[in-house]
């Protein structure tokens, strides 16, 4: 047995030391096969796992995490997760497995050559350990690492029983695993907008729907992102952010949206007049002033500010880990960066939902401004505001 350690001060590692990530590379980097049981990923570890299978050549492995199908999975994590087995799978070197028997707490690394395993890291470090963040940056892992055949051999034995059928299953084929909805920071300090406690957000949605819409986002598909003729733009308002740029010199904002509202919606008994200022607050506990405009109608925004629903709305999907946001869109020539009708569908929903409270708020001069609730959930979540 070989001790492994974190390289934390003031218990950082000697000239005889190796941490646990640097024995698991040197490792990796011997086998053609992995097996890996652990309690929790991150987002960052995942994509880091990835890139050193890639790295290495790994012909075959296997991801099984035990703790969120009874706790709930935080859902970038799990969003993250879906799209590596997608690829592995698609790929033919593996799958993720979610534990859903019990909560399984073990961390245990084996690697294989030949098909035989050859040494395995086992102690207290879960996937994160392959990529330090903020969170776990301060955070000291003991581990070991055996090259005993006969203890190699039994820990390759539980990891497999971890994988019968009885034990886990494919993240894939997991429909009712619980997700820990991650806090949409892109709107946190942003002027002109308030966060509320849960209390006040609670309160809104059990407030009765004096009328309410359901209001489709327009997006291509992803096929569809690559469009020469530009009118992928305008058909996608989400995405207006990569039309021409207003100034030579700068490019439009990542954030930039333009929600545009169909006018068999707009021309409703009961929705919001042109002009006439409303207050909103987003069922993620988020306050601003909005209003409708333009002509027809047409357009929702919020007050003052036409990067703040961007930031709401894609800010939601950035923290599910379904999109990242780009610095330079004209630099996005592959269009990474672009809402498809496949990342909302993968987030579980396609229209935002806008209800009448039946209440008021004062407005900055006395005025009182009718309060809206504005929703953005996965299908199964939408009634809780209904």
């Amino acid at each position: 047995m070989k001790l492994l350690y974190s390289n934390i001060l003031p218990l950082g590692t000697d000239e005889n030391q190796q941490t646990i990530t640097d024995c698991f590379e040197e490792q990796l980097s011997k086998a053609d096969r992995i097996e890996i049981a652990v309690g929790y990923v991150s987002r960052a570890s995942l994509d880091e796992l990835d890139r050193l299978v890639e790295k290495y050549n790994i012909k075959n492995i296997c991801l099984n995490i035990g703790m969120y199908y009874i706790e709930g999975m935080p859902e970038g994590s799990y969003h993250t997760a879906l799209k590596l087995n997608k690829k592995w799978i698609s790929d033919g070197i593996g799958e993720v497995r979610i534990i859903r028997t019990f909560k399984y707490h073990g961390k245990v690394y084996c690697f294989y050559k030949d098909g035989k395993p050859f040494a395995v890291i086992i102690g207290s470090a879960n996937l994160g350990i392959l990529k330090m963040e903020a969170s776990n940056r301060r955070q000291y892992e003991l581990s070991s690492l055996t090259t005993d055949a006969e203890e190699c051999k039994e820990i390759s034995d539980h990891i497999l029983r971890l994988k019968m059928p009885n034990c886990s299953a494919n993240i894939g084929d997991i429909t009712d695993m619980p997700l820990i909805f991650e806090k949409n920071t892109a709107l946190s300090g942003i002027e002109l907008v308030t966060e509320v406690p849960p209390s006040n957000v609670e309160f809104y949605k059990r407030c009765m729907a004096y009328t309410s819409f359901l209001l489709p986002l327009k997006v291509p598909a992803a096929d569809e992102r690559h469009m020469d003729d530009g009118k992928h733009y305008t058909k996608s308002n989400v995405n207006v952010c990569y039309a021409a740029p207003r100034s030579k010199r700068k490019s439009r904002d990542w954030f930039e949206t333009q929600l545009t509202v169909a006018k068999e919606i707009t021309r409703t008994e009961g929705y919001p007049e042109k002009n006439v200022p409303f207050f909103v607050i987003t069922d993620d506990g988020y306050w601003f002033k909005a209003h409708t405009t333009s002509d027809g109608n047409k357009q929702f925004s919020a007050v003052g500010d036409e990067l703040i629903m961007g930031r709401w709305l894609k800010g939601r999907l950035a923290a599910a880990g379904l999109i990242s946001p780009v610095n330079d869109t004209q630099l996005d020539t592959d269009r990474k960066g672009m809402i498809t009708k496949e990342i909302l569908q993968e987030y579980g929903c396609e229209n935002l939902y806008l209800k009448k409270t039946g209440q008021t708020a004062l407005d900055e001069d006395g005025t009182a401004l009718d309060v809206w609730m504005l929703s953005f959930k996965p299908e199964e979540q939408e009634g809780d505001d209904k």
